[in-house]
């Protein structure tokens, strides 16, 4: 029996309608930019997994980090002790963070540390007995699916069943660089009306909303304002971090640097589930006290796995490293020539591209999780390319490590593509 069909008799797989789509592609290895089926079949990955394995699949000078740190010392809890692999990451993370960040705080997952992020937000202003309950969000922000990330998120297709339980969020467009003024105006209602702990947004670029790009200008102005009221700023960079937006993070490209931001994905190249909350320590001395409850009592059984701090490490080594970035810049250039030749074509509505991230808006109405973006998904996988349309976008965000061989056949298996929307 293959996997695939033994796969049906115990498993739940996520974002999947079972009775609709029952089958799930079984994957037996991955070098690379490349998967491999169980018959044998090879794919492209040209969303790196979810924005994960950046420096690509079981890469060796990430693997062989892991393996020696697992020698020594696999896991330990950190509510108690300390070890290097967790104080060398803290270390290497300030030193490429925006200049403003100067505490670690380790969570699980991308939803976790949003968790974290809205709870320090809270409980920051809990501790001074300035009780504030309200967020503001972004329109069709998403931040993960935990009960405080929902509730930031506005995507109601993973929110629907839940809003009723939600914490208490008021949203604003994105800014494009036409409605600036009325968001100010819209933030200005807010903050008259409502007590406000935080701002959270996805810096320049809202990845589950289809990779819409902001206009900087517009976002400066917002995170200028809400810091002229002591409302804390919120970067989600789970999915931005990291190099992919073509500087370590999205925030490098704005004057207002955030409070605290969220990461992972990246962070650990897709090894293993990590997670990190940064903060200023302005946000760290509100926790501050002789009083114990003040303290941040949020805690995970895995916060600072050695392994994955292991692998965190030598992930941002990669980062830094001339040819790391190189390749960044080749890709960003790669996706400009592909920009530059598609965006007439008559079945594309918008193009987008920044850093390693390109994506493109089909010109037809399409369900996020519909037949047309199936029939797409299946069009894209017997070619060899995994590409996972959001709706009506198609969008790429590669390996830095692909070739340009490579690239180039995912660029044409978009291109053939639009012949059957």
């Amino acid at each position: 029996m293959s996997l695939q069909q033994r796969d049906k008799k115990h498993l739940w797989h996520p974002l999947k309608q079972h009775q609709l789509q029952p089958e799930s592609l079984a994957i037996v290895k991955a070098k690379g930019c490349t998967l491999t089926d169980e018959d044998g079949n090879e794919y492209i990955d040209a969303i790196a997994s979810w924005y994960t394995c950046m420096y690509g699949h079981c890469n060796d000078f990430i693997t062989a980090s892991v393996y020696q740190q697992m020698q020594q010392l696999d896991q330990v809890m950190f509510s108690d002790f300390t070890h290097k692999p967790a104080i060398e990451l803290s270390e290497a993370l300030i030193s490429i963070l925006p200049n403003n960040q100067n505490r670690i705080y380790f969570n699980d997952n991308g939803s976790t540390a949003v968790e974290a992020g809205i709870k320090m937000a809270l409980q920051y202003y809990f501790n001074k007995n300035d009780q504030r309950s309200t967020f503001i969000a972004f329109e069709e922000g998403f931040h993960g699916d935990t009960f405080g990330a929902m509730s930031v998120s506005g995507l109601s297709v993973y929110n629907g069943p839940f809003e009723d339980f939600l914490i208490d969020v008021k949203r604003i467009p994105t800014p494009d660089g036409t409605n600036n003024a009325l968001i100010l105006k819209l933030l200005e209602q807010y903050a008259s009306k409502f007590k406000i702990a935080g701002f959270i947004y996805e810096p320049i670029i809202q990845g589950a909303a289809g990779m819409k790009i902001h206009d900087t200008e517009g976002l400066n102005h917002i995170l200028s304002y809400c810091k002229s009221k002591d409302i804390l700023n919120i970067a989600d960079e789970v999915m931005t971090g990291f190099g992919k937006t073509g500087r370590y993070f999205a925030s490098d490209y704005l004057e207002v640097k955030p409070d605290i931001i969220c990461l992972s994905k990246a962070l650990t190249a897709g090894l293993v589930p990590m997670a990190i909350t940064s903060c200023t320590e302005s946000i760290y001395e509100g926790f501050l006290s002789s009083d114990v409850s003040k303290g941040f009592f949020h805690c995970h059984t895995y916060s600072a796995n050695p392994a994955g701090c292991a692998a965190a490490l030598a992930s941002i080594k990669l980062l830094t490293s001339k040819e790391m970035q190189q390749n960044i810049e080749r890709i960003s250039k790669k996706h400009q020539e592909f920009n530059a030749h598609i965006k007439t074509h008559p079945k594309v509505k918008t193009t987008r591209h920044i850093g390693v991230i390109f994506a493109l808006d089909l010109n037809t109405k399409m369900a996020r999780y519909g037949d047309l973006r199936d029939k797409l998904l299946k069009f894209f996988m017997a070619r060899g390319v995994f590409l996972r349309p959001l709706g009506n976008t198609i969008y790429i965000q590669v390996p830095y490590i692909i070739s340009n061989a490579e690239l180039k056949k995912v660029y044409q298996t978009i291109e053939e593509a639009l012949e059957i929307v």
